[in-house]
C-alpha cells in the first residue's frame, strides 16, 4: 500500500489518497472520518469515480470511517497492461479492508456500483454489514427487461464514443444526473474514463443469474430517484417485494444518481438506516 500524497481535487483534503498495488495496476482509494466507527465503503456508477460521493464524505466522517474507490477503468485507477475486468472490484474491496484492518464493512453503491456491492455481498457475508442500492437491481434474477434496455442505451455510447469521448462524457452526465451544477461534477468524475476503459467492462452479465435460494442475510436499503427512468424504478419496487426484509424510498427531485441531485434526502436517509442497524447489533 502507497500514500500517493497528492489528493485529488474532487475529494475533501482530509482524505487520505491510497492505492491498492496490484500486478500491472494500482487501485487508488480514499479514506476519511472517524478510523474508530464503522466503515462505510462507497462505489460509484459506471464512467464517474469517487468525487461522486463529494456530497457524502463530509456528512458521514464524523461517526464513520468512509472508503471511496476509483473501480478499474475509472478515475485514477487505470487499465494498464491488465487482463482483469471490473467484476474484481469485490476482491479489490476485500484487499482493501483488509490492508486498513477492518473487518465488516457497510456497502454503499450507485448503478453499477450497486451490482458490484451485492456481489461483494455473495463472495464475502462475514465482511458485510448492510448494503445499499441505488439505482439498481437485483443481481440474484435474470433481468431481461433491463439488459434489453441497456443494450439499446449502448448504441448511443459507442455512436458518441466514435465521434468525440468529449461527447459522450457530456451524454452520460446529462442522463445519470438531472441538476445542472451537477452534471458538471459528474463529468468531471468521467474525465478519467477513456475509450480503453471499454475493455474491463465486459462479463458484467455473468454477475446476474437466478439464484432462488440465496438469503439475504444482511440488511437491505434500495433507493431511486424519482426522475430516474420508469424501469428502474418499476425494478426496484419488484426487488424490495422479493425481499420483504428490504426498505425502499424514492427520493424526490432526483434522478439515477440521487446522491447528487438530492444528496440532503440522501444523506439523510442512508444515515437513518445505518444508525438503526448499528443500534440493532
Amino acid at each position: 500500500m502507497k500514500q500517493t500524497g497528492k489528493v485529488s481535487s474532487s475529494i475533501h483534503s482530509s482524505a487520505e489518497h491510497k492505492t491498492l498495488r496490484k500486478e500491472s495496476y494500482s487501485v487508488h482509494y480514499f479514506v476519511s472520518g472517524n478510523r474508530e466507527g464503522e466503515a462505510i465503503v462507497f462505489l460509484h456508477p459506471a464512467f464517474g469515480d469517487h468525487g461522486c460521493f463529494y456530497r457524502q464524505i463530509d456528512y458521514f466522517a464524523q461517526d464513520f470511517c468512509v472508503i471511496t474507490v476509483d473501480m478499474l477503468g475509472h478515475g485514477l485507477t487505470g487499465v494498464g497492461k491488465t487482463k482483469d475486468k471490473i467484476s474484481s472490484t469485490p476482491l479489490h474491496i476485500a484487499e482493501i479492508l483488509m490492508l486498513e484492518n477492518i473487518e465488516k464493512a457497510n456497502l454503499v453503491g450507485v448503478s453499477l456500483g450497486s451490482l458490484l456491492v451485492q456481489d461483494f455481498a455473495l463472495k464475502y457475508p462475514e465482511k458485510t454489514l448492510s448494503l445499499t442500492a441505488l439505482g439498481g437491481y437485483s443481481i440474484n434474477k435474470e433481468q431481461n427487461e433491463i439488459t434489453k434496455a441497456q443494450r439499446s442505451e449502448m448504441f448511443k455510447w459507442i455512436f458518441k464514443m466514435l465521434f468525440s469521448m468529449d461527447a459522450f462524457r457530456r451524454y452520460v452526465a446529462s442522463v445519470s444526473v438531472i441538476d445542472k451544477i451537477e452534471q458538471e461534477h459528474f463529468y468531471r468524475s468521467a474525465k478519467h474514463f477513456t475509450r480503453k476503459s471499454f475493455t474491463v467492462m465486459s462479463g458484467l452479465d455473468k454477475l446476474i443469474a437466478d439464484r432462488p435460494n440465496t438469503d439475504c442475510h444482511y440488511p437491505l436499503l434500495i433507493l431511486s430517484g424519482e426522475r430516474d427512468v420508469d424501469l428502474s424504478i418499476k425494478t426496484a419496487k419488484q426487488w424490495h417485494a422479493d425481499v420483504p426484509t428490504s426498505q425502499i424510498s424514492i427520493i424526490e427531485n432526483a434522478g439515477h444518481c440521487a446522491n447528487m441531485d438530492n444528496s440532503a434526502k440522501f444523506n439523510e436517509q442512508l444515515m437513518a438506516f445505518l444508525i438503526e442497524n448499528k443500534n440493532r447489533r
